[in-house]
């Protein structure tokens, strides 16, 4: 038997993870999460309730910045391996409120690897993510690069959670690896991210928000590297079952797609017609992302498969059905 600990493991990309370790009968899956109010908790409930009834599966409803809790929990409990997904997100929220970012995204990971090192388990996942490349010159990005042009607390406290972890390893030998995420979508996804915003907002005839100019939009002058949640799962998976002394590996679809093709692609499928508010760019924004993938393909044999327009189907269609 396999014990893993999640956390964050009732978000959109934990419960994800959760559903598909589950599926193995020979996984015990620990789910920590503190049920935040950054969007409505009772879509994090949905998540998970159908996990509840699983003897497999263990929720605690607490928080990573509590290492005294985190400790209760990781001592009684021999874990192999930790995912930690854990985080406050959302890059224009932590303009607001960077010291909770710093907080959590930062004191929440020092807490789980100081615990991971004292009850020696064999292997961390931290989840990263595209921002860390910021205003990056060179495109597609690659693991190599520098990263010294973050736009926005949420990405320092992401920048500064891998170099934690690069000293945990160096320091104490734990086995690391860390993710870096670009952005995800999907169903259950989270509310404040552009698919969910965006199919919600066409399919009630409201507009929506381009902070872009129309010439700007229209010369498809912001594109995303939109990756599909069960493809980022697929990269975790994957990395969970390597054992690696400490990489970092990109986990996105390689290939962006522009704003004005997302946007064409959704009205397509909702069978409606956006109407668009075009407003200055905000700050934090970054006009490209684009992840070069050959290392991840080559060193973990991750292979994304999902096109982006299967994908905003499948969204569309569990959009349309949800309940909250």
């Amino acid at each position: 038997m396999t014990k893993f600990l999640v956390t964050g493991g009732a978000g959109f990309i934990g419960s994800h993870l959760c559903e598909r370790l589950l599926e193995n009968k020979e996984n015990m899956v620990f789910c920590v999460d503190n049920f935040n109010d950054y969007y409505n908790p009772k879509i994090k409930e949905k998540n998970i309730e159908k996990f509840l009834s699983n003897p497999n599966f263990k929720l605690f409803r607490e928080d990573i910045t509590s290492k005294e809790k985190m400790e209760e929990i990781i001592s009684s409990h021999h874990f192999d391996k930790i995912i930690h997904l854990a985080a406050r997100a959302g890059v224009r929220a932590s303009l607001e409120v960077p010291e909770l970012y710093y907080e959590v995204n930062v004191t929440g990971t020092r807490n789980l690897l100081d615990l991971a090192v004292k009850y020696k388990i064999k292997k961390f996942i931290f989840a990263s993510s595209s921002s860390v490349y910021g205003i990056n010159e060179k495109i597609p990005f690659s693991e190599n690069d520098k990263i010294n042009n973050q736009v926005s607390p949420y990405a320092k406290t992401k920048k500064q959670g891998e170099i934690i972890c690069k000293e945990y390893h160096d320091k104490y030998g734990i086995n690391i690896i860390a993710l870096r995420f670009f952005t995800v979508y999907g169903p259950n996804g989270r509310p404040d991210m552009a698919p969910y915003k965006f199919i919600d907002l066409v399919s009630r005839d409201k507009p929506i928000q381009i902070y872009l100019s129309e010439e700007e939009f229209n010369q498809g002058k912001m594109a995303r590297d939109f990756t599909f949640i069960k493809d980022i799962i697929d990269g975790i998976i994957l990395a969970s079952e390597k054992n690696f002394e400490f990489e970092i590996f990109n986990l996105g679809r390689g290939n962006p797609v522009k704003l004005n093709e997302f946007i064409s692609i959704v009205e397509r499928f909702l069978n409606k017609k956006a109407k668009k508010e075009f407003i200055n760019r905000q700050e934090g924004d970054v006009p490209l992302t684009y992840a070069d993938i050959s290392k991840a393909r080559k060193m973990l044999g991750y292979e994304p498969k999902v096109s982006f327009e299967e994908g905003i189907g499948q969204t569309v269609r569990w959009f349309q059905k949800k309940e909250i």
